[in-house]
Formats: structure tokens, sequence, C-alpha cells
């Protein structure tokens, strides 16, 4: 009657565990909550007037593909974002609007995993640790998970170098997430450039998932149809091919709640997006994407919010130090703490300080009898100043 692979390749997920991890002990007067991605700033005014003001629009069904001027916003964004020429993207070819960022790097998987790949079960590679989704896709789309460790070691990347060739035949999908969750290490561009390589010659597809693009501390990452761009040496008809990169006004914008996001690339896997979006996604309402239009348009609040996260990051490296091996991520908003036991702390930081942080082992999974998540503990900076100070004093005094 249910489908055994939710019930036996599926955890639950990382945050009902983190509910039964601390279930036995009494809730804090005042808790604050640093285990959740969730920015707690404002959504910029101007966007909410425009939800307001296109109410109206909400007795019609929203078009899949998204409105013209919303996928034009987005084209235009990423030509200013990553220096694409004009011409280059086609707003009807190359984007597509999402729900947030999430139904796209999971409907990847059903659009890039066949049945069958090389005569065997086709191979996804995740690196590990993970936004959990990815696994829910691949999954429920029978492929085969491959964690790639990403952990100090190799600088919080994942070693795609290390896998054979007889894997990389048999694999359909790859999944990179740069600023990574949790790390917040950044893939440079010949990074970028060597991994696309590696998907074309082994026909796999490519998802690289930015979402958290316009939050770093000093150098703005690189992007994948950036790199794929500028692989393009004879100006061939499809640049961007094996390549789907997707990003979300949910970190960038504060905008968590209003589920937008796009995926950009590859035409071709563009159009099966829009295909499987047709059938069994979710659209956005016509309100939230003119607001998104007016969003992606706007620099200056994005400027404001990650001048927010910065101050935030400053004040850990001065309340913090060294403990937990503390340091600044490149991007991304979280801290990547090494405490020894990721469990025992939560469970230690909620009981004794108030504070409600993720262990680092359920956003990871146990490759080689090592869960490279084990000995942190994932600090969600999303609070206003104040409140972080507040958090990362007590933190401080309890590690």
């Amino acid at each position: 009657m249910i489908n055994p692979r939710l019930e036996s390749d599926l955890n639950d997920y990382p945050f009902a565990r983190l509910a039964t991890l601390i279930a036995d002990l009494p809730a804090p007067a005042q808790p604050i909550i640093m285990s959740v991605g969730e920015p707690q700033g404002p959504v910029p005014a101007f966007a909410r007037d425009i939800v307001s003001r296109d109410l109206a629009f909400t007795n019609r069904y929203p078009p899949n593909q998204g409105t013209p001027d919303l996928c034009a916003a987005i084209v235009s964004w990423l030509q200013r974002r990553y220096r694409i020429a004009d011409g280059v993207l086609d707003p009807a070819r190359h984007v597509l609007p999402l729900a947030g960022s999430k139904e796209g790097v999971y409907a990847i998987g059903t659009v890039a995993v066949p049945p069958s790949k090389a005569g065997a079960q086709p191979v996804v590679m995740i690196p590990n640790p993970f936004y959990q989704v990815y696994l829910g896709a691949t999954v429920l789309t029978g492929g085969t998970p491959l964690f790639l460790n990403a952990d100090a070691g190799s600088g919080f990347m994942p070693d795609f170098d290390s896998v054979p060739t007889e894997t990389w035949k048999r694999t359909a999908l790859v999944y990179l997430c740069s600023p990574g969750n949790p790390q917040g290490a950044m893939a440079s561009l010949p990074y970028l450039q060597k991994l696309i390589d590696q998907c074309r010659r082994h026909d796999a597809v490519l998802a690289i998932d930015e979402c958290y693009a316009e939050i770093y501390n000093n150098t703005a990452p690189s992007g994948g149809l950036q790199a794929a761009l500028a692989m393009d040496e004879t100006g061939g008809r499809n640049p961007f091919a094996n390549v789907a990169v997707f990003h979300s006004l949910s970190k960038r914008s504060n905008a968590a709640g209003m589920r937008s996001g796009f995926v950009a690339g590859d035409p071709k896997i563009v159009a099966m997006m829009l295909r499987w979006k047709t059938y069994g996604g979710v659209q956005v309402p016509i309100p939230i994407q003119n607001a998104s239009a007016a969003l992606w348009r706007d620099e200056a609040h994005v400027e404001t919010i990650r001048d927010g996260y910065r101050a935030k990051f400053q004040l850990a490296k001065s309340i913090l130090h060294n403990k937990g091996g503390f340091f600044t991520p490149d991007g991304g908003f979280f801290l990547w703490l090494d405490v020894g036991d990721g469990e025992a702390v939560t469970r230690k930081l909620w009981a004794d300080g108030g504070i409600k942080v993720l262990p680092g082992a359920y956003v990871a999974r146990e490759v080689d009898g090592v869960n490279p998540g084990k000995r942190y503990i994932r600090v969600a900076m999303v609070q206003d100043l104040e409140t972080t100070r507040t958090a990362l004093t007590r933190i401080a005094e309890l590690l």
C-alpha cells in the first residue's frame, strides 16, 4: 500500500529527528531558534506592496512557464550577476520559474534519472553533508545515492576525481551546492568547469544548487552558467549543455514564505522541467510572480541583507574565537562548528542555554563507517544582530 522506499530508504527529516532528540528536555521560556535556515528579516516593503496590490489576480491560474515579465527579470539578473552578454539567454528557453528552488532540486531527479543506465541502476552523486531533498529525489526516482564526503580535508568540497570511471558511466545526475550547505565552501570556476566536463563526457546532468549565491563574505561565488559559458570557445548552439542551476528568493531577499525561485541552463533540461511541472508541479501565484520580478530587479535590498550577515559573522569571530574550530565561511549563513559530539552539544545548548541548533550528523550520511557531520553542529545565523549576540555568547560559555 505504501511506497517502501519512503519507509526503508529515507530517514525522518532532520527537524523531526531534532524534535525527538530534545523531546525529553523542558522547553526554555525564551528560546532562540538557530536550527532552521529561515531568515528572520523582513521581506522588502515594495514586494509586500505588489502582492497586496495584485491579489485580484488570484482568480486566475498562474502560467506554468512563468509570466513573461518574471522570466525577463530573471534573465536580466543572470546577465548582470554573471556577466552574460545580451542575447545568450532566451527567457522562453533558458529559464523556468519555480515554487522555490526546493521544487526544482527535487524535480530534477524525475527529469534526469532514467530507469537504468549502462545496464544498471543509475547513480546519483550527492555531496555529504547535503540538503536532504537531494536524497529524496534520488530514492523516489529509483537512483542509487553515492555520497561524496566534503570534509575539512577536502576543503569542504566533494572530490569527484575519486569516483571510478565505471561508476561515472552509471551516473545520471550530480548534485552540487555552492556556496555549500552547511559548510559555506564555494566552488571555483576551474572546479566547476572540470565537473561540467566530467558530466558531459559521461552524459550526466549537473544540478548546481546556488540558493546561497548572494550571501557571501568577500568575493561573489562563481556560477554554473558562467563556468559553462567560459568553456564555450566555438560559440556552440548550446553552451549550457548538461547544466542546470537553481536560485531562490528565500535567502537573497528574506522571502522564504513566497516560495519563489527558478531553474536556468540547458534548454532541453528546462523544457523537461516544464513538462514535469505541467503534470505535477506547483504554479507560483501571479501576485508572487509580479513581486518576484521586482525583487530580481533590485539589488539595494540584497546589499543590505548581505551586509547584515557580514556583521553577524564578524560578531561570531569576536565571540567564539577558535571555539568549535570556528571559521568564517566563504558564503551562506551557517556556522559549522566542530564540537566533538553534535548530538550531545545540541542537547546541552537547548537545556542549558535555550539555543536550538542542528546536529551535523542529521544533514549527512555515514560512509565507510564515518558520518562527516557527527562532530559538528549547524548554527543558522538568521536572527537579528542583538539576538545573535545573545545566542553566540551563550554558545561560547557552554562549549
